[in-house]
């Protein structure tokens, strides 16, 4: 009798494991869920404005994809990546805006935020209106299977100018030096070899051999070391072959590429960037 009791107790376990195995196993089935809706509280124009940067450019709401797994809705966590780029460009341009969202279903986006992504990010231009897209993408635990693509909302928008981010040299010249140059650290420097040439009050840019492993500035005044333009290998270290941040009179010099060859140096002060190009 007792053995009988046991041999039940047994069969009784293994049976409730694998009831409850089943259950894992079908809570785990993937079902599917609903691409989410992407809304917008403007129609077809985002409004910016220096005037009024603070305000709210738009905001953006989606719904819930709803995932479905065999034991019903799933109550994990959604993670929504948002896409802001320039229409026709089909989501694959390398400068869109991406921004990461958990659980949210809605966010609102400043006038200044926002004219920052079509500026720096999307390296747009002030003086004309552009054509952006906007979407949705929602993941489940980060699989790609769960990925859901929402609608696209399109919008003309029109960024502002802003204070560029180092003020460019009151001189309206720029001249290249240092030990990466062929002349070197002489000051004056040789010209017009290592002057720069102006394009915009804020992009100078100039095409110039340089020795690799070397080290240069730019300076506003030809044959002045009061000041400089220069970097900060502390708090934002520059890649020589691919430039970096720069600042007025901050303490470091440039680093140079690796190695010796032509090179386009391009100097942007509204961004605050300095990108190196080999040629």
């Amino acid at each position: 009798m007792k053995k009988l009791l046991t041999s039940l107790l047994l069969l009784s376990t293994a049976a409730s494991m694998l009831w409850s195995c089943q259950k894992d196993q079908a809570m785990e089935v993937y079902q599917g869920g609903t691409a989410p809706v992407l809304s917008a509280s403007v129609s077809t124009t985002i409004p910016l404005a220096y005037s009024t940067a603070s305000n709210e450019a738009v905001k953006l709401s989606w719904t819930n994809p709803a995932y479905q797994f065999a034991s019903g809705v799933s109550s994990q966590d959604v993670s929504y990546l948002m896409e802001i780029d320039t229409s026709g460009a089909n989501f694959t341009n390398p400068n869109k805006k991406t921004l990461s969202f958990s659980k949210d279903l809605s966010v609102s986006i400043s006038q200044s935020s926002l004219n920052d992504y079509l500026l720096n990010q999307l390296l747009l231009n002030t003086t004309m209106a552009h054509n952006i897209e906007i979407r949705v993408t929602a993941t489940l635990n980060n699989t790609t299977a769960t990925k859901l693509v929402s609608n696209v909302l399109k919008f003309a928008v029109t960024p502002y100018a802003i204070p560029p981010k180092v003020t460019p040299p009151v001189t309206g010249n720029l001249y290249l030096v240092g030990s990466a140059t062929a002349g070197g650290w002489s000051n004056p420097v040789p010209v017009p070899s290592q002057q720069f040439t102006k394009v915009s009050t804020t992009f100078y840019t100039i095409t110039v051999n340089l020795i690799g492993g070397q080290e240069y500035l730019f300076l506003p005044l030809n044959g002045d070391w009061g000041h400089k333009f220069a970097c900060n290998k502390t708090t934002s270290p520059p890649d020589g072959n691919i430039g970096g941040d720069f600042g007025y009179d901050w303490n470091d010099n440039f680093p140079g590429p690796t190695a010796s060859g032509t090179y386009k140096i391009d100097v942007d002060f509204q961004r605050g960037k300095f990108i190196v190009t080999k040629q």
